[in-house]
């Protein structure tokens, strides 16, 4: 019998990769934590839009060892670029605007296995 999600006894890492507006902290003066609320707003919405998806469940299934990985985006427009980039490749995922300013300011990956996915955010570093 196959392992969920489809692998055949080998461990997946499946990881939800979010993207974070570095700008916002650096040159706008957001607060931290203002910041870190909108990560939580996209990786959220991402997990409920895909919430029946196969990975997403394996992914919660395992509350205690869900990997995310959390990158800076140097601003808007590469943040709007990066989403481009994945509604191309078919790369599920949700773009955080902010209302009622109408601002970009995250996006939040499903779960994925990592591989399925890591070349597409291979520019982006850690957030710092």
């Amino acid at each position: 019998m196959a392992a969920p999600g489809g692998s055949s006894g080998t461990s997946r890492r499946l990881v939800q990769y979010v993207v974070v507006r570095a700008d916002l902290v650096r040159t706008l003066a957001w607060p931290l934590g203002a910041v870190i609320t909108q990560a939580c707003h996209a990786a959220t919405a991402a997990i409920h839009l895909h919430y029946s998806d196969p990975d997403t469940q394996e992914y919660l299934a395992e509350l205690d060892c869900m990997h995310k990985v959390v990158l800076e985006a140097p601003d808007e427009a590469s943040l709007s670029r990066l989403s481009d980039v994945l509604s191309r490749e078919g790369v599920a995922h949700k773009l955080w605007v902010e209302q009622p300013e109408n601002m970009p300011t995250c996006l939040a990956l499903k779960p994925y296995p990592k591989e399925n996915v890591h070349h597409l955010l291979r520019k982006f570093k850690l957030l710092k």
